[in-house]
């Protein structure tokens, strides 16, 4: 960015002859650029306070240094978008007017240029959660009650059946087809390119000769293979530039919220299925951070998340007077990742968004009406100590030498972790149950050590139906036993979990012994071996290769968007 220097009344007369006639044009930009803004604002809405939004005050700035510096990020922007077409190449991005300015008291500078680093590395269990706010799903505005009624779910439950090679059939009709609104308003060839997309994946042949692919791990891995390779093949991406640093394009790629930014971060350099052209597109990322909206723009202390949630419909509403596309679909072809608890919460203001968009949530609970099966995605929450080693520690003891028949450590917050504690924190020396492991017995072996040792890895939910543990206990090819009801599994649509895994209704803790110990030695080890074979999936690499989890994060959506796909235009 040029460096900017504050015009000044002191100023003499020559220093102010020095102003180029780039800052002019740039200053008239960035004028039209904010009617534009303030035009895309529903009529409803206070616009002093959507002024707010975009104009400050920045920390460490005023309201009129947060408009010079935008007025310099527009010194080499094209001429507004409004008047776009599908027709044309993208246009020159208004991103680089912050969207993002804080709303918070004032705060360091660099507590908004720098993401801070996650507070959960200093726990004494190693465990990778960070407080979060309960009361915030208490306190949410009137205007969202019907965003949390609850919708049937039955209509989205997959049918799973075993085929002619006793694999589980992934029935495409469960993922839920595009109701008539979501129909594109004018047809393109990546839309014809799916309608083949979805014939070909409905008419897939049975096939197992892949040695990539471990049948029982999947539903159909027929079906997973078939779609994979047509993904591989066809699949473009366009990502919309809009939007500064640090809510969009600021991956944070350390703790437990590194899904999202790892996931961010491949996808902006990804040269094998990114577009620069929007009208070859198959789908549209908003590349927006759910951890970065919590940083930047939660109030500490108010217990309320609609600043986040005015800020998710203003910029939405944003890229739709300014591009043809989201209109298009009203947004069926546009997705979004997010890993913080909060992220299905923040699309409670903007029906399209929370409607017809594919959401790629941690936070997949069935129970509050916002995660869809059938057209969203369970995304996996990982926690990464080290970004630049990723792959650090993978792996574990063999199951002959698993000493530990279940483990469990960390906080207490949520309805199912203090029920756990009651029944079999220090109680029983086969359950390993503690709210935090105690110094006497990190001397010996430290969190990680632990699931290293331990049969069973007990993953009950927190605050919300997600838990880092899940994806923590596959790296260290410890069984996963997952107590969270309501919960969507990731990459439900693909993975058989039972082949890997232990599902444990929250009803059954008091049982959760007993239930362990009537799993015969021989299928245990079946899933640990299992495991151990899953884990390929679930794997970040700095360089993404084949089947690791940014491409079935990425299949994922695209499985959604291909199956859901309705066959239109007169096909």
């Amino acid at each position: 960015m040029p460096h900017h220097h504050h015009t000044n009344p002191s100023h003499p007369p020559a220093a102010r002859k020095l102003l180029s006639w780039r800052r002019v044009v740039a200053a008239c930009a960035a004028v039209a650029a904010l009617v534009l803004l303030l035009a895309a604002a529903p009529a409803t809405e206070d616009p002093s306070r959507w002024r707010s939004y975009l104009m400050g005050p920045l920390p460490g700035g005023t309201r009129k240094e947060t408009v010079a510096a935008a007025v310099v990020a527009r010194s080499f922007a094209g001429p507004a978008a409004s008047t776009s077409s599908p027709a044309e190449a993208p246009l020159s991005s208004l991103g680089e007017i912050n969207l993002s300015a804080r709303i918070a008291p004032a705060a360091a500078p660099s507590m908004f240029l720098v993401p801070s680093s996650s507070p959960t590395e200093n726990f004494d269990d190693g465990s990778m959660e960070e407080p979060e706010h309960p009361e915030i799903k208490r306190n949410l505005p009137k205007e969202s009650a019907p965003f949390l009624k609850k919708e049937p779910i039955s209509s989205g439950l997959p049918t799973i059946s075993p085929d002619a090679n006793g694999e589980h059939v992934m029935d495409t009709k469960s993922v839920l087809p595009l109701t008539p609104e979501q129909a594109p308003l004018w047809s393109t060839a990546a839309d014809e390119e799916l309608i083949y997309a979805k014939k070909e994946i409905t008419n897939t042949p049975l096939t197992s000769d892949d040695p990539d692919l471990y049948a029982p791990l999947f539903r159909n891995v027929s079906i997973f293979k078939r779609s994979y390779e047509l993904m591989e093949r066809l699949l473009k991406v366009f990502i919309y530039h809009d939007g500064a640093k640090p809510i969009f394009h600021s991956p944070e790629l350390k703790g437990i919220y590194a899904s999202e930014g790892w996931f961010m971060r491949l996808m902006e350099t990804n040269q094998n299925f990114v577009v620069r052209d929007p009208n070859r597109a198959h789908l549209f990322y908003l590349p927006y951070s759910s951890r970065q909206l919590e940083h930047n723009l939660y109030v500490p202390g108010s217990n309320s998340i609609e600043p986040l949630s005015i800020f998710v419909k203003n910029y939405i509403d944003l890229i739709s007077a300014k591009y043809p596309y989201w209109n298009r679909t009203k947004g069926a072809d546009h997705f979004f990742v997010a890993c913080h608890d909060w992220g299905p919460y923040t699309t409670k203001l903007h029906d399209e968004l929370r409607k017809n968009t594919i959401k790629a949530l941690c936070n997949a609970d069935l129970s509050e009406g916002i995660f869809i099966r059938g057209k969203d995605v369970s995304l996996p929450e990982t926690f990464l100590r080290s970004p630049r080693r990723p792959l650090r520690d993978i792996g574990g003891r063999p199951a002959a030498q698993r000493t530990i028949l279940a483990f469990f450590a960390g906080q207490m917050h949520g309805r199912v972790r203090p029920v756990l504690l009651k029944y079999w924190g220090d109680k029983d020396a086969d359950m390993r149950i503690y709210s935090r492991l105690p110094h006497r017995i990190t001397r010996k072996r430290n969190y990680v050590q632990h699931m290293k040792s331990s049969k069973y890895c007990i993953c009950p939910m927190g605050y919300e139906v997600n838990s880092p543990r899940i994806v923590e206990a596959i790296y260290y090819e410890c069984v996963p036993v997952i107590i969270a009801d309501n919960f969507v599994l990731p990459f439900d649509a693909a993975l058989n979990w039972s082949a890997f895994s232990v599902v444990v209704p929250e009803s059954d803790v008091p049982k959760l012994k007993e239930i362990l110990l009537a799993i015969p030695e021989s299928r245990y080890i079946t899933l640990q071996s299992n495991v151990k074979r899953v884990q390929k999936h679930f794997l970040w690499h700095p360089n993404p290769v084949k089947y690791d989890i940014f491409h079935m994060i990425l299949h994922s959506v695209w499985f959604s968007r291909e199956a859901a796909h309705v066959v239109g235009f007169g096909l």
